[in-house]
């Protein structure tokens, strides 16, 4: 009689513990609790890099009358991207003879100046202008040419003037007053892109040298940014320079992005697919019958 009862007693006590008669199996996974939900990893995406717009063509200056750092001189443009020219090309300088006098020299004296394209270097339509004393390059902005810093001063003998083209060619900086909020606008939309074309380029530098010279290139712009604006006419008030700058940083970015290849990623990429061997004809002359 005391073997039927422990039976009975041991079927009570299975009964009502039914999770202590599970089973654990070697390398099995304990399912997730009840309400969880299981993370899925996402593979990386791509560096992503912006365009700020499409870079501006030179219509943008065609029959404007740009004045160097927004105050002095002019450059008039005609022409199209693949026949620029140069109506007028005015500069403010100093007497070679009395650095203490100022003078003012007309370059090609009222002839057309030809130039000549040289592309998109720096992701902007960039010129050259071969004048054999003053020769210079610009690049296209929206409604500007930049000319970077010159080695030194056009000498003008004849003249007795010399000057230099270097800075910003735009619109009077008198005239930019009402546009300072649209401008605003315009230069909090080219640092967000600039700042995105820089992080995706980083992404791409697999050369600690090149990522290093890259960040300290990024971390001076700011200043060389303000020393190039400085002199530009009532520039606190509108700042077109330091937009028209940052653009064109943006587009610099964007250019060297688009030159280096990407960074492979093995484990992203899909094993080659397998072919399908097809069964081989029978060639046998007399196949069994």
């Amino acid at each position: 009689m005391k073997r039927p009862l422990a039976a009975s007693a041991l079927c009570m006590i299975l009964a009502a513990s039914p999770a202590s008669a599970q089973l654990a199996l070697p390398g099995a996974v304990a399912p997730n609790p009840a309400g969880t939900v299981e993370k899925v990893s996402r593979p990386k995406r791509p560096p992503k890099v912006e365009a700020i717009y499409a870079p501006p063509g030179v219509e943008t200056l065609v029959g404007r009358a740009l004045l160097l750092n927004g105050a002095s001189g002019q450059l008039q443009f005609s022409g199209r991207a693949d026949a620029l020219k140069i109506d007028r090309l005015t500069m403010l300088g100093e007497v070679i003879s009395d650095s203490t006098r100022q003078c003012r020299i007309d370059v090609g004296g009222g002839t057309a100046i030809e130039t000549r394209a040289l592309g998109r270097p720096d992701g902007l339509l960039r010129f050259a202008v071969d004048i054999p004393a003053c020769p210079f390059e610009f690049d296209v902005l929206d409604g500007a040419a930049l000319v970077p810093p010159q080695l030194r001063a056009c000498i003008f003998q004849e003249a007795d003037c010399q000057a230099s083209p270097s800075g910003l060619w735009g619109p009077a900086g008198a005239s930019l007053a009402t546009q300072a909020k649209p401008i605003e606008q315009a230069r909090g939309r080219a640092e967000a892109v600039m700042v995105a074309n820089y992080r995706a380029l980083t992404t791409r530098l697999n050369d600690p040298a090149k990522a290093n010279d890259l960040a300290r290139d990024q971390s001076r712009f700011s200043s060389d940014r303000q020393e190039t604006c400085r002199d530009y006419s009532r520039e606190s008030a509108h700042s077109f320079c330091a937009t028209r700058l940052t653009e064109a940083r943006a587009a610099f970015l964007k250019a060297r992005f688009d030159e280096t290849s990407p960074v492979a990623d093995k484990s992203q990429v899909p094993p080659p697919a397998r072919r399908k061997h097809k069964p081989k004809p029978n060639l046998d002359p007399n196949p069994p019958q």
